[in-house]
């Protein structure tokens, strides 16, 4: 289960909206309480993939580790990713399998014609990608 503040949620999809038609992406900053991740802030990061933005995201090392060191100066954790898909579904593709991380909540927000119009969250279940409930909170 993910909790997502609305906050968080209207940073990542104004994000993705400035961003289009080339993909977005950044870290879920919050907390794990039991079976229950928190996402309190997004952390925007630029998009380094040096041939493919429009279809591919990739985060610097660098940028991972000044999210890492804002959350923990704020007490809090990295707790998941997040990305648009431009023109596509929000669903997983095969590259984001690849990527992912057992223990996070992977947001992907799908960018039609320049305007969010759904976003998903998905985990890590073995060796395939299920979605995760999604519960935007104040």
């Amino acid at each position: 289960m993910l909790k997502l503040k609305e906050e968080a949620l209207d940073k990542m999809i104004k994000q993705a909206k400035r961003d289009y038609p080339y993909e977005t992406c950044g870290l879920l900053i919050g907390k794990v309480n039991g079976d229950e991740r928190i996402v309190l802030e997004a952390f925007e990061t630029p998009n380094v993939n040096p041939d493919r933005k429009h279809d591919r995201y990739e985060i610097a090392p660098k940028d991972y580790m000044k999210a890492e060191d804002y959350a923990m100066s704020k007490g809090l954790e990295i707790v998941g990713v997040y990305h648009s898909h431009p023109d596509h579904p929000d669903r997983p593709s095969e590259f984001d399998l690849k990527r992912a991380f057992p223990e996070f909540s992977y947001i992907i927000l799908s960018v039609q014609k320049g305007k969010v119009v759904s976003f998903r969250s998905w985990e890590l279940k073995g060796e395939k990608f299920e979605e995760e409930k999604l519960e935007v909170i104040d």
